[in-house]
């Protein structure tokens, strides 16, 4: 088992660090919000989101807790995050975060990265250990998806557009990634970009929820959800996408410390 020790600034910052340092010029600045303000939400509140705000200005997180925007930040199955205080996964928070001009939605997440280590003193160590694992590749046929170029937006990459559909915009492997992990949240394998795609793309995606154990019987579902094919199909009939399962690396967020933050 491989243990880092690392907070969440350290991370955010580790590459850009690295990058110049290796090229012989002075370390970036350190990427922060310019204001950051942060309250526990509404009791009672329903629903929530983490988004960017537009023109890449900063970030609007409404009703989530800090274990949820960890894992949207990180990029990070939520159940790959163990470890915290019971307030941590349950405490919902509404954070307005806005920088003092427009950036990349990469630069974004290091600077809610930043936000998390700053404002609520987030600190966790990386252990990874070998077990059950999706590959994500390219099946036989090819790839089905439309490219779209190199360089995403700052839109969502992947929205829910109907029961069982979504559509992806100038989406990057690496998020497909996190996505197929957070919606088959009952399967403890995590997913990982073997496809050696670089570029991002765009496509529909179509398929039939899982039926929990022990759920009602599939034939409440109305049946333009019920007879469409189920994820795993879907991914090679309409994006050319293959999962296999196999074993291979699953690192898993350990919290160290987490403290709630100051009001503002």
């Amino acid at each position: 088992m491989l243990i880092r020790h690392v907070s969440a600034a350290f991370a955010a910052s580790l590459f850009l660090a690295s990058a110049t340092c290796a090229n012989g010029q002075s370390p970036q600045p350190r990427l922060t919000f310019d204001v950051a303000a942060i309250h526990p939400s509404q009791p009672g509140a329903r629903g929530g989101m983490v988004k960017p705000l537009p023109n890449g200005t900063g970030y609007l997180v409404e009703n989530m807790t800090v274990k949820t925007m960890m894992s949207v930040m990180f990029r990070i199955p939520a159940r790959q995050i163990t470890g915290g205080p019971d307030w941590f996964s349950t405490q919902p928070f509404d954070v307005q975060a806005k920088a003092d001009r427009s950036y990349s939605l990469d630069d974004l997440h290091t600077m809610f990265e930043n936000l998390l280590a700053d404002r609520f003193g987030l600190k966790f160590h990386i252990e990874t250990k070998e077990g059950p694992v999706y590959d994500l590749i390219v099946d036989k046929p090819g790839v089905k998806m439309k490219d779209a170029g190199s360089v995403g937006d700052l839109n969502i990459p992947i929205r829910p557009t109907g029961p069982g559909q979504f559509a992806g915009d100038k989406v990057p492997m690496h998020y497909l990634c996190w996505f197929l992990g957070q919606i088959m949240a009952d399967d403890p394998r995590p997913v990982i970009d073997k496809t050696g795609l670089t570029d991002v793309y765009d496509f529909t995606l179509k398929f039939a929820p899982e039926m929990p154990p022990g759920a009602a019987s599939s034939d409440n579902i109305p049946p333009e959800i019920r007879n469409l094919p189920v994820l795993r199909d879907a991914l090679e009939e309409q994006l050319g996408l293959k999962l296999v399962p196999t074993k291979g690396p699953v690192e898993y967020y350990v919290i160290d410390r987490v403290d709630q933050p100051s009001q503002n």
